[in-house]
């Protein structure tokens, strides 16, 4: 097998066949090998300059219902909330003096006038309050071409809108069968926010039930061939409250869904050598260095999490999401240490945008 990973890393350009060798070797010296050509194509194109964002998770209201997520409208047992504009501002002065360059606003899906005003507030605000110093990602789901414009000329520059799976059929049982959770729905919005001009981002959960090999290997072929500009992705990690969770005893082991998170950042890196590529939480969730390790496997971007304190406990996504109860500012300075530790450099007072959008510019 040895010779066939080696054959396919000297390639140009992988087939789905390839991909799908590269994410099945369980031997060591193979993955290592893996890493290890994925680290040299990011020292490369990008370097080991790590960008900070900060994330501020403002609002758990959600309209939407996804099968796998534990801030799903119908979980009755979520707390729901909206961070305060002067709590929010607030954590946008600390990223700002803290010189993180770029702070994540993320939220439930929403879509009413209300929500879009509200997110609209605040990005003037934030940029008029850091002088435009601070580079906005959003990730508030799917809306219409208006919104997506509107609140790129009010100052978000970067959009993530995760896909989680990009093949129909895996995308429908992980979630509801109506008109609010329509895969097709969810493609047209990535390409809208691609027409708006932002640096469009999505991603994938990897060790889904139902999900194949093959299903992976398409992922980031989707990825390649939407031209996309920043990819977060990490372990699928079960919520109790959710429908999926009755499918847990069918699930690989967590540590294998790490493991394979790995392959799957290190492939996707020498399929698009200059994307901002992120090391997700979920990825600390089952390895205390997990991402560190995404670090040498080929990732670039760290979002800390900035949220209040006293609202984290009631956006997890999924079961065992870490630092919930850790301090911003105690959490920076570990975070120093550990970047330094994986040999890598923190780009502070950057923004940090992704080289692969400034190129198709």
């Amino acid at each position: 097998m040895s010779t066939t990973i080696d054959h396919i890393l000297s390639k140009e350009t992988f087939s789905k066949e390839d991909i799908i060798i590269l994410l099945s070797t369980e031997d060591k010296d193979e993955k290592l090998k893996l890493f290890t050509k994925a680290y040299e194509v990011k020292l490369k194109y990008i370097g080991n300059k790590v960008h900070l964002r900060g994330l501020i998770e403002f609002s758990n209201i959600c309209r939407k219902n996804c099968l796998y997520c534990g801030i799903r409208c119908g979980n009755n047992k979520v707390q729901r909330y909206t961070v305060t504009d002067e709590e929010v501002l607030e954590r946008v002065q600390f990223a700002w003096k803290s010189k993180f360059g770029s702070i994540v606003l993320q939220s439930g899906e929403r879509d009413d006038k209300n929500f879009v005003d509200h997110v609209d507030y605040l990005l003037k605000e934030i940029k008029r309050t850091t002088n435009n110093e601070v580079g906005i990602t959003l990730s508030c789901g799917e809306q219409n071409e208006d919104t997506y414009r509107l609140w790129f000329e009010s100052g978000a520059h970067r959009y993530l809108l995760r896909v989680e799976a990009s093949e129909e059929e895996l995308y429908k049982k992980i979630h509801p069968d109506n008109k609010l959770h329509q895969f097709e729905d969810r493609i047209k919005a990535l390409r809208l926010i691609q027409k708006a001009g932002y640096q469009a981002g999505t991603g994938v959960m990897i060790g889904l039930p139902f999900q194949t090999m093959g299903n992976l290997a398409d992922d980031l072929l989707f990825f390649k061939k939407l031209n996309i500009d920043m990819v977060g992705m990490g372990p699928y990690i079960e919520h109790e409250d959710t429908p999926l969770f009755r499918y847990k005893d069918q699930l690989i082991p967590r540590k294998n869904r790490f493991d394979l998170s790995l392959r799957m950042v290190a492939v996707l890196r020498i399929l698009m050598k200059d994307i901002n590529i992120a090391a997700t939480t979920a990825l600390q969730a089952i390895d205390p260095i997990g991402r560190e390790k995404a670090l040498k496997a080929g990732a670039n971007i760290i979002m800390p999490n900035i949220t209040p304190l006293k609202y984290r406990e009631n956006y997890l996504l999924y079961d065992d999401k870490p630092c919930v109860d850790e301090d911003a500012e105690e959490c920076l300075k570990c975070l120093e240490m550990r970047v330094r530790l994986a040999d890598e450099t923190i780009s502070y007072d950057a923004w940090g945008d992704s080289l692969h959008f400034n190129k198709k510019r």
